[in-house]
Parts: structure tokens; C-alpha cells; sequence
């Protein structure tokens, strides 16, 4: 799953002490963003005028991304980020479970929350290494490969600070500037929409629609 970033930003979320996402409603929106962008890079995703273009009928073999997929023509990037990102934050949740890196416990009561632990914690050091590398490293951003840009990207627009501190977002302003930008060569309107994501997270917690 090295190459998932659905996976892959889902874990960087995680919090182990509190056993699930840092932050629930904005890690919905991450795994979708993410989502997004990796069916960008597979060149399944595109834009005409703003709207999101779908290239190929072929399944992606990943549940997650085909479901995504369906969900994307005639749509905005910023819609389709906001679009049944509940579902496919729990559709990731399941996979990493069936894949055996999460372990669930159900909640005992019907308003519990079930908690999830991550089994190999070398799985989420690895990504947040990949990370620490793009944002503290000597190499243009041009160079980082595109998934660690994007993971990223994802992480300082959402505020996980166990990835990206508040001095890190000070210190380093111009190298996550650089690495949000790097979206634009996909879609103007992905990267516009991932600059969003601050906002469409103060949304979200005023009761946004489309879960």
C-alpha cells in the first residue's frame, strides 16, 4: 500500500493515543482529497473548464478509487472532495482492516465510536519519514515524487501537526507552497480545491452537507 494515498494519508492521520483519526470530520476530507489526487496521477482524472473529466471505463482494482471515480463526472474538485467523504473514509478503514495493518474494536453502545490501532506502527513511520524528507529536504520540490508532495500538501492544508507543526508551517512556508502548487500540473482546479481544504473544514464543522 506504499503507493496508496488514500492508505497512506489515512495513516498519517491516525493517532494512536486517541486509537483513530487526529480529527474525524477533517480526515474525511483528506482521504478524499487524496483519493483525488491519486486518481489524478493514474491519469483516470482530468478537467475541462473547471469540470472533472473521467478517463477510461476500466476498474482500478481498488474499490476505494472506483467508487470515487463513479462519483466524479460533471462534478467540481471541491465538490467531489465534500462528496460521501464519510463513506470513504470508513470504505479505507475497512480495506487497512481486511489488509490486517488496522485492528477494530465495535463500539459496546450504539453512540460508541469503534476504536482502531494501527498493528506495525513501522507502517505510519515510514510515511511520516517520507514527509519529514519532502519538507525538510535539500532537493528542489520539482524532484520529491508526487505522492510525498501530495501527502504533503494534505497534511499542512489539514493541520496535522504530528506531520507538519505550526513552526514547521512557519519555517517551511515555501517549500508546502511549492508542493500544493505541484497540483496545478494535474488540474488548476484540484490544487485550487486542496488550498481550500482549510476552509472546507470550518465548513464541515458548521454541518456541511454531502457526507
Amino acid at each position: 500500500m506504499n503507493d496508496d494515498l488514500t492508505c497512506c494519508m489515512y495513516l498519517l492521520a491516525h493517532d494512536a493515543a486517541a486509537e483513530g483519526p487526529y480529527d474525524r470530520p477533517r480526515t474525511e476530507l483528506l482521504v478524499r482529497a487524496a483519493a483525488l489526487i491519486d486518481l489524478a496521477l493514474r491519469g483516470r482524472l482530468g478537467e475541462d473548464g473547471g469540470t472533472v473529466t473521467v478517463s477510461g471505463t476500466a476498474p482500478t482494482g481498488d474499490p476505494v478509487l472506483d467508487g470515487v471515480l463513479r462519483d466524479a463526472p460533471g462534478h467540481t474538485w471541491k465538490h467531489l472532495v465534500r462528496r460521501h467523504r464519510k463513506r470513504t473514509l470508513t470504505e479505507v478503514e475497512n480495506r487497512l482492516a481486511a489488509a490486517g495493518v488496522l485492528t477494530v474494536k465495535e463500539p459496546r453502545t450504539p453512540f460508541g465510536t469503534r476504536r482502531l490501532t494501527v498493528t506495525d506502527r513501522a507502517l505510519p513511520d515510514a510515511l511520516h519519514a517520507r514527509v519529514s524528507a519532502a519538507l525538510h529536504g535539500d532537493d528542489p520540490v520539482r524532484e520529491i515524487p508526487a505522492a510525498d508532495a501530495a501527502l504533503l500538501a494534505l497534511a499542512a492544508a489539514g493541520d496535522v501537526r504530528s506531520v507538519v507543526s505550526r513552526q514547521d508551517q512557519k519555517t517551511f512556508r515555501a517549500r508546502i507552497d511549492a508542493g500544493t502548487g505541484s497540483l496545478a500540473a494535474l488540474a488548476p482546479g484540484l490544487e485550487k480545491a486542496v488550498r481550500a481544504l482549510p476552509m472546507t473544514m470550518i465548513a464541515a464543522q458548521g454541518g456541511m452537507g454531502g457526507s
